[in-house]
């Protein structure tokens, strides 16, 4: 059923729905991540990428940002194209990619465009993402994390296309242990990444509940198991006495908001002990003054330095929606949307000090965020209303 936003947001939150459907090639459904390509990350840097292309990353954040901002449409189509495209390639024994072209291409070659200044002189310019051919294994629970959203258009789907996502829970399934180069796609050694395991555990957990529409019930047993495994790695080696914290890799004391989403896609209760400290632990030492959250500590093997993101800036306020902290979420909410333009358009991050939007624009990502965080805090303030009517009921009796 369409969930349809009529929080305090309302305006926004639309507004980002259409910005959504403004990014969607329409012939195929394929959502870009943005419109352009080389708008710098920090002015005059190297940190320049071509955003023209649609991840698997983004799917299940995606459709829950579609339902809510009442593009249904656009959902269905969307989840049609990412089976589409990866549909044939666990066949063959290699891992799903983790991006596309909007009409499906897969090669997606990285060249520079050296008769280019670049804007403000940020060079090189980029055509192409190198990144299409990094081992990302988030991808797969982001798959079927988007399938478990539209279970309707799954049960309308082919009997191939239903086993490609039975594979693809097979395929995180076998390879969670293997290190990869995490959702921020670092240009460097692959890591065990606390969130590419996160994201296995998705998956399989999410195949669990689809089994019976993917065909697939005689592989619960081992899906159960695997998730299990998973979720003991993810407590005894994603969490680090030493920052108090789920950190960004096994083993490491660095911060990484992406560690906001084991509450999100329910690995943790919001308000478990650890996740609470977490929170604490990217509110403290991952924002700015103005609340904007970085998204990791530490270095990651590229020159420069980013500002801060807006995405993660969103996943806080949508973290401490569901630990209960609603006011705070509410101002964690409004510090993020407060930097969109006179349009209500929104970069991947903001400047600091300036504050600056900076990065290809409009950021799909962010408008995905800020449409979930404002879906869960009126979600939140529900609960909260709903509980005092409860109270006020029983003092009447």
């Amino acid at each position: 059923m369409h969930q349809s936003y009529a929080g305090p947001w309302r305006d926004i939150v639309e507004l980002s729905g259409r910005v959504l459907q403004a990014l969607t090639f329409f012939p195929t459904g394929a959502i870009v991540a943005a419109p352009t390509t080389s708008l710098p990350e920090v002015i005059g840097g190297q940190r320049n990428w071509d955003y023209r292309y649609t991840w698997v990353r983004d799917a299940s954040m995606t459709l829950q940002a579609l339902w809510v901002s009442a593009c249904p449409d656009e959902a269905g189509k969307f989840f049609r194209f990412l089976a589409t495209a990866g549909l044939g390639q666990l066949g063959q024994g290699q891992e799903l990619q983790i991006m596309y072209g909007v009409g499906g291409e897969r090669d997606l070659s990285e060249r520079e465009l050296p008769h280019l200044a670049g804007w403000r002189s940020s060079l090189p310019v980029r055509v192409g993402n190198a990144a299409w051919r990094q081992s990302q294994l988030d991808v797969y629970g982001e798959l079927l994390d988007a399938a478990a959203t539209l279970p309707e258009y799954l049960a309308e789907m082919d009997p191939e296309t239903r086993r490609f996502l039975a594979d693809a829970a097979d395929a995180a399934a076998a390879r969670w242990q293997s290190p990869d180069q995490g959702i921020w796609e670092v240009r460097g050694d692959p890591r065990h990444y606390l969130y590419s395991k996160l994201m296995c555990w998705v998956a399989v957990d999410r195949a669990i509940s689809l089994a019976d529409l993917l065909d697939a019930t005689d592989r619960v047993p081992l899906w159960r198991d695997v998730r299990d495994q998973i979720a003991a790695a993810i407590q005894k080696e994603g969490w680090s006495e030493k920052a108090n914290a789920y950190t960004q890799a096994f083993g490491s004391d660095e911060l990484d908001a992406s560690a906001l989403m084991l509450s999100i896609v329910d690995f943790l209760p919001g308000d478990d002990p650890r996740m609470l400290a977490t929170i604490d632990a990217i509110e403290r030492r991952l924002s700015d003054e103005r609340g904007l959250v970085y998204r990791y500590g530490g270095e990651d093997g590229l020159p420069g330095t980013e500002g801060a993101f807006l995405l993660c800036t969103f996943w806080l306020a949508h973290a401490l929606a569901l630990a209960g902290y609603v006011q705070r979420a509410r101002e964690v909410f409004d510090s993020a949307a407060g930097f969109a333009t006179e349009l209500g358009l929104l970069s991947e991050e903001v400047a600091p000090g300036s504050g600056e939007l900076l990065g290809n624009f409009p950021q799909a990502f962010s408008h995905i965020g800020l449409v979930n965080a404002a879906w869960a805090i009126s979600q939140a303030e529900e609960k909260v209303r709903s509980s005092e009517r409860k109270t006020r009921g029983q003092e009447m009796v």
